[in-house]
């Protein structure tokens, strides 16, 4: 390992530390406030700019982001989102800290399958950590706009089922990948330096969906599953558009182990256990009370 690589790395932990710090931040912060909408978006802006609380969750995860975009400029795309995928454990142990409780059965096998995917995943990339060659920019174009369907699709989904704190926390993940895939386009610089149009309509849609999405469910459900697909997606993208390097043998086979366990961990994540809720008498993380408004289609 090289120093870039070694640099790159620590840069990246650190990020997903302030970011998921930050998530739980503003999930409380956001469940304490009226209820915010997309068919109001100055109004909710105002809400949210004037909670202290949310302003400076906002500013830890504004710096997780500096820190990931100097991670990206060192090392390749798959491998700095394999390190920020951990957060998901970060996500979970603050969060049962700060509640002063134990996570239910359904949440720690979730949690814990994810973990060990995304050990298995980086494990994978201890073979393939160099940048790739930048891909098609045609082809990458097309996999952002599929993203952005996906979310919509998504969205859609979730007012037809009535699990909308679910269908934000993947719809804000998948905009959140289009921003992250985004500025390691922007950091290769020349013309990919219009990325950063992408990179602000990504982070915009996905950090207000995750807002709404707060004020309907826990913050693991919510912000676990967006920062699943805020790092997977990536990941894949990395492997398929940008051509980074693909390991061979042992190392493949155990990388698509590693999504299966990702996979897997976000289903149940995305399918807390309800019996245990309603007897701790907490919202379920799927079905919170904003659900039930005028207002439930964000």
């Amino acid at each position: 390992m090289n120093a870039r690589t070694a640099i790159a790395i620590a840069l990246a932990i650190a990020s997903t530390t302030f970011a998921n710090v930050a998530y739980l931040r503003e999930h409380d912060a956001a469940a304490s406030l009226p209820l915010l909408s997309m068919r109001r978006p100055l109004h909710s802006l105002q809400l949210l700019l004037s909670n202290r609380s949310w302003l400076l969750g906002f500013a830890m995860e504004t710096s997780g982001f500096a820190l990931y975009a100097a991670a990206l400029a060192l090392a390749s795309l798959s491998l700095v989102q394999s390190i920020g995928a951990g957060g998901i454990g970060v996500l979970a142990y603050v969060s049962a800290r700060a509640r002063g409780r134990q996570l239910r059965r359904r949440q720690l096998s979730g949690v814990s399958l994810s973990i060990v995917g995304l050990l298995a995943l980086a494990v994978s990339l201890a073979k393939s950590s160099g940048e790739g060659r930048q891909g098609s920019t045609v082809a990458v174009v097309v996999w952002l706009g599929a993203t952005a369907m996906l979310a919509l699709l998504a969205l859609a989904i979730g007012r037809r089922t009535r699990t909308l704190a679910i269908a934000e926390g993947v719809a804000g993940g998948l905009f959140f990948s289009i921003g992250d895939i985004s500025t390691k386009l922007a950091t290769q610089g020349g013309t990919r330096f219009a990325f950063v149009v992408t990179l602000i309509i990504g982070y915009s849609l996905g950090t207000s969906l995750l807002q709404l999405g707060y004020q309907r469910g826990g913050a693991l459900t919510v912000a676990g599953l967006a920062t699943l697909l805020t790092n997977a997606v990536p990941i894949a993208a990395g492997t398929i558009v940008l051509r980074e390097p693909v390991p061979s043998g042992a190392f493949g086979g155990l990388r698509i182990l590693a999504f299966a366990a990702v996979t897997a961990g976000a289903i149940l994540l995305a399918t807390p256990d309800r019996q245990a809720a309603r007897q701790a008498g907490e919202p379920d993380g799927i079905l919170g009370p904003a659900c039930e408004g005028s207002e439930a289609g964000g």
